[in-house]
């Protein structure tokens, strides 16, 4: 009997300490998910850029656009009659306040006239504008100008791209 009685005496305590371990409590949390979508950003062609009316040189030379659409020469003439001058112009659109950064063109763009032969080149480098911005009320302008390269006795005529050059706006 003294064995049966320890024996259930073990079983006893050996069964407290399960239930103490059964007794303990799980504790949980909660938590949701949310996200905000916000506007696709979007660049729109106000403005084409125009370097204006030049005077071509023996020894050719450089006019400089401003994005702000100020000439600057060097090597060649700019007469007094301009003709149109701009900075190429965009919209840019997106979310409110959201900033954004600004990819220009290669160096490599050119404009030509006639059949695009000798001295009817003309190579566009030194691309300039604001690299950033911020969608102040969710549109900004955007302006872009670069530096005209002419050659030495470039030929008179209206030169113009072959194609449309590409200006690329991404959120920041």
């Amino acid at each position: 009997m003294k064995i049966t009685t320890k024996i259930a005496v073990l079983t006893f305590i050996m069964g407290g300490f399960a239930v103490t371990v059964n007794a303990q409590e799980n504790a949980t949390a909660t938590a949701t998910a949310s996200a905000q979508i916000i506007a696709p950003i979007a660049i729109e062609q106000i403005a084409d850029m125009n370097f204006g009316e030049i005077v071509a040189t023996t020894a050719g030379g450089t006019v400089v656009l401003s994005a702000e659409g100020i000439r600057t020469e060097a090597g060649v003439q700019l007469p007094a009659n301009t003709g149109t001058v701009s900075a190429a112009s965009f919209t840019v659109t997106g979310s409110e306040d959201y900033a954004y950064g600004v990819t220009l063109p290669d160096a490599g763009y050119e404009i030509i006239t006639g059949e695009g032969g000798e001295n009817q080149v003309m190579t566009l480098t030194d691309w300039t504008s604001d690299t950033t911005g911020v969608l102040t009320g969710g549109t900004e302008t955007l302006s872009v100008g670069a530096t005209l390269n002419i050659l030495p006795n470039q030929a008179p005529g209206a030169y113009i791209g072959d194609s449309p050059f590409s200006v690329s706006v991404v959120y920041n």
